[in-house]
């Protein structure tokens, strides 16, 4: 079979799989999912919302490992990248205003299924010289003694994350920044090498070194900018809700079946978006130095409302409000500059190439280590570390300067399976979070700071970090 007709075939079951069947499929998991854990935690996600803020600038117990803040930041470096602005973009060309309600719907419910999947890290993670790892494979193992199925988790993750997504993120530096500065592709992928290197080689105190400066950064000059934008537009904002509102449940759109593209494109971008049940952020989650896992859950909840709740709607915002979003555009790059253009001129185009540079490189540093983590509880040698991360560079420049549709329908077949795998898993694993939960409250309920044992749940078995002399 020659090349040309390789790619079309694989193209054409990329394509296929990803049909409306499957994706309506993985909506109907997720929201289960999210009703059941948001249930069974009483709603987590609202109730203990304002502890996510206070843990999350919690000490590190001891002076080893990594903090609650720098594994937050490492989840946040990933989560936050090309989705916030492409993703939302496309979303609303496609699917109008009406999928960012579908995108709240899905962080809302989908902040409790991040507090389970990072509190089983935490319960199941393993101490990896003066640090932590940990994730869905070590979970698999550990509680269900599934080590196969943790290795099928960990291929797709590292070639998800790893490889295809850093490729997407690469691609979309390489196209923002050249559009902005005519800069050429290669040279792009080039300097992307080199700092990508720098920053990998360097291992996982490195990345959080890196991650705990771009994050915060990055956030807060973006949010202020779509500050500046409602700000200026403040008295358009109730008629933005309720165009919102009106077209995620609108009569006219439900007759046009718009409807169900305004939730598909909804819940597929907010799912790339945020993260929540794919079970990738647990990875980072593992790596924090906590008195109880039930802290870091709370701390990569409150992540899930970080990346959609705030960062997507301020994008989101700045679409609508432009008005520009209904022209045909297709290319969600060029939809936010354009519609960003609308609101401050022409420097639009160099903020958003500024930002997708932060976004999109803070994301590929993120998506390296979730890899990495996997690498390591597949085979833990050297070898195997070297030639990971000699594939991330090589992908890396690839995406800079390939066209990459194809790639991006990979990411979102293999976002759907990584999903359906790890839903499939922590719905089965869900009791023991929820005791968890409830020793967290009942210690903070007495005014202690909660401290996790593993002899407080007696079912709990393979806890390699809880015992009492750790």
């Amino acid at each position: 079979m020659k090349g040309g007709k390789l790619m079309e075939w694989i193209s054409t079951i990329v394509n296929n799989t990803n049909s409306i069947l499957w994706t309506y499929i993985l909506i109907i998991l997720l929201l289960v999912a999210g009703l059941y854990f948001s249930f069974g935690t009483k709603f987590v996600q609202i109730r203990l919302f304002p502890e996510m803020f206070r843990l999350i600038v919690e000490k590190r117990e001891g002076e080893s490992g990594v903090s609650p803040f720098q594994a937050f930041t490492i989840s946040a470096a990933s989560r936050v990248g090309t989705g916030n602005i492409t993703g939302v973009a496309l979303a609303i060309g496609v699917g109008g205003p009406g999928a960012v309600f579908w995108m709240w719907i899905i962080a809302i419910l989908g902040m409790a299924t991040a507090f389970i999947e990072s509190t089983l890290a935490q319960v199941y993670k393993v101490k990896d010289g003066e640090t932590f790892r940990g994730g869905p494979a070590y979970y698999m193992e550990k509680a269900l003694g599934q080590r196969k199925l943790g290795i099928i988790f960990s291929i797709l993750l590292t070639l998800s994350f790893g490889f295809i997504f850093n490729a997407v993120q690469s691609n979309t530096i390489a196209t923002s920044v050249g559009e902005a500065f005519g800069i050429r592709p290669w040279i792009i992928g080039v300097i992307l090498v080199v700092l990508t290197a720098l920053i990998i080689f360097g291992g996982v105190q490195r990345i959080v070194k890196v991650t705990q400066v771009l994050v915060p950064v990055m956030a807060i000059f973006y949010l202020f900018v779509a500050l500046y934008v409602v700000v200026t537009n403040l008295s358009e904002i109730p008629a933005v809700f309720k165009l919102i509102f009106t077209q995620a449940f609108g009569l006219q759109e439900a007759a046009g079946g718009a409807i169900g593209i305004a939730i598909m494109q909804g819940v597929r971008r907010g799912l790339f978006s945020n993260e929540a049940g794919m079970g990738s952020v647990p990875n980072a989650a593992a790596t924090a130095n906590t008195s109880h896992p039930a802290k870091q859950g709370l701390v990569q909840s409150l992540g899930v409302f970080f990346d959609t709740i705030m960062i997507c709607t301020a994008t989101a915002f700045i679409i609508i409000l432009a008005g520009l979003y209904d022209k045909g555009e297709s290319n969600g790059i060029i939809l936010t500059q354009n519609s960003l253009a609308v609101h401050v001129g022409e420097w639009a185009p160099y903020f958003i190439a500024i930002a997708i540079i932060f976004f999109a490189f803070s994301s590929i540093v993120g998506n390296y280590y979730y890899g990495e983590s996997n690498i390591e509880f597949m085979n833990a040698h050297k070898g195997w570390m070297f030639g990971y991360r000699t594939l991330v560079l090589a992908m890396v420049m690839f995406g800079s300067v390939a066209q990459v549709q194809l790639v991006w329908n990979l990411a979102d077949l293999f976002m759907g399976l990584m999903a359906f795998i790890n839903i499939t898993i922590i719905m089965i694993l869900g009791k023991i979070a929820f005791l968890i939960l409830d020793d967290f409250t009942t210690q903070r309920n007495t005014g202690n700071n909660p401290v996790f044992y593993a002899k407080s749940i007696p079912a709990l078995k393979n806890t390699d970090c809880w015992d009492e002399d750790r």
